[in-house]
């Protein structure tokens, strides 16, 4: 969670943004791994002109940086359109808040590509001639506004950023490749419930979810407590869902670790068409009714995740350790001047579109 205070619209757009985050190709499993933004940054002089960072003898530079921030801010506006930039997460912006993202993603990929060195992993001469190819396919689709966006990126630069973009991967691969767990259909279970939640909090002036308490939280608490008594007297659930319902969605399919503790708990423990008691958890008041359980297509899909999810925290492990060792440094004073371009042209033309067009099949 980003935050315990985004009102439900921000916590489905942030939700959003992590899926659409991997889908671009821009965390490719390094969600969680330590980097700049995670770590003590010392201000330093002796930067070069439009350096932006330094970890060890790795330099990234404004261009860099720039190549991201530009190919995600495209995504984002796709996705959600131009609207977004106005959105706040938690107590940041979102300009803030993909900037910091696109700076960790990039920092993970420099360290990570010092690890490929200690652990003797290279590029093979076709594996480059691919990164090669990628840049020159990207730079060729590039217009004039897109480098000046970009400050100026070469193609000499983008065949940098693939080849460690790509060795990066190439590790990740080779770390993770023996761990392939088999995962139980109970471990991975997943339930269809419907939900009524009534809301236990109130949005203060700027924004941010506050628990209600004494007599307001008791009213909330009373009302959910009549709808419990409606539904036993026989009244329909998607009647009452229809009209209580507080939450932005109405079904729901919920994995274990996917909710709060007390929820999971009740979801899993009813019986097809039974329904909950009044649960309380994180200043909401739910009952659940359950649809199945046992949903055969999300269970699948919640195995993929798992294993993927055990694949990260394998990788984790070892690069975290690696990467708390590391000298990091960060040009603060220039990371300050970058923003947004919102009123220039760029094309949609996708960085890590063109990657994985060049290596999904190596």
């Amino acid at each position: 969670m980003l935050t315990t205070f985004l009102t439900e619209k921000r916590i489905k757009i942030a939700r959003s943004l992590a899926a659409l985050m991997l889908a671009t190709g821009m965390a490719f499993s390094l969600t969680g791994c330590a980097s700049l933004e995670h770590t003590k940054i010392v201000l330093i002089t002796g930067f070069t002109e439009n350096e932006l960072f330094r970890i060890e003898d790795r330099s990234c530079s404004k261009s860099e940086f720039m190549v991201y921030l530009v190919n995600t801010q495209n995504s984002y506006e796709a996705g959600f359109g131009d609207g977004i930039w106005n959105v706040n997460i938690g107590d940041n912006s979102m300009e803030s808040y993909v900037k910091d993202k696109c700076l960790s993603t990039l920092a993970q990929v420099k360290a990570m590509n010092l690890l490929a060195v200690d652990s003797g992993i290279e590029l093979s001469e076709a594996e480059i001639s691919s990164a090669n190819s990628a840049a020159s396919e990207y730079f060729s689709s590039l217009t004039d506004d897109d480098k000046k966006a970009m400050c100026g990126i070469t193609e000499e630069t983008l065949q940098e950023m693939y080849q460690e973009y790509a060795t990066a991967a190439k590790l990740y691969d080779y770390i993770i490749r023996d761990i392939n767990p088999e995962i139980s259909d109970d471990e991975a279970r997943t339930i269809t419930v419907e939900q009524i939640v009534l809301n236990a909090w109130e949005l203060d002036s700027k924004g941010q979810k506050v628990a209600l308490e004494g007599e307001a939280r008791q009213s909330v608490k009373n009302n959910a407590q009549q709808i419990l008594h409606q539904l036993n007297e026989g009244t329909d659930f998607s009647v009452l869902m229809e009209q209580y319902n507080e939450a932005e969605e109405s079904t729901v399919s919920v994995g274990k670790g996917d909710v709060a503790p007390e929820i999971e708990t009740a979801a899993f423990n009813l019986d097809n068409g039974e329904i909950s008691s009044v649960i309380e958890s994180n200043d909401t008041y739910v009952i659940l009714k359950c649809i199945s359980t046992f949903n055969r297509e999300e269970t699948e899909a919640n195995k993929i995740r798992i294993v993927e999810e055990k694949k990260r925290e394998v990788f984790g492990e070892q690069y975290d350790e690696f990467a708390a060792k590391l000298s990091k440094v960060l040009n603060e004073e220039l990371y300050k001047k970058i923003h947004i371009s919102e009123n220039v042209e760029i094309s949609d033309t996708n960085f890590f579109d063109i990657y994985r067009n060049h290596f999904s099949t190596e």
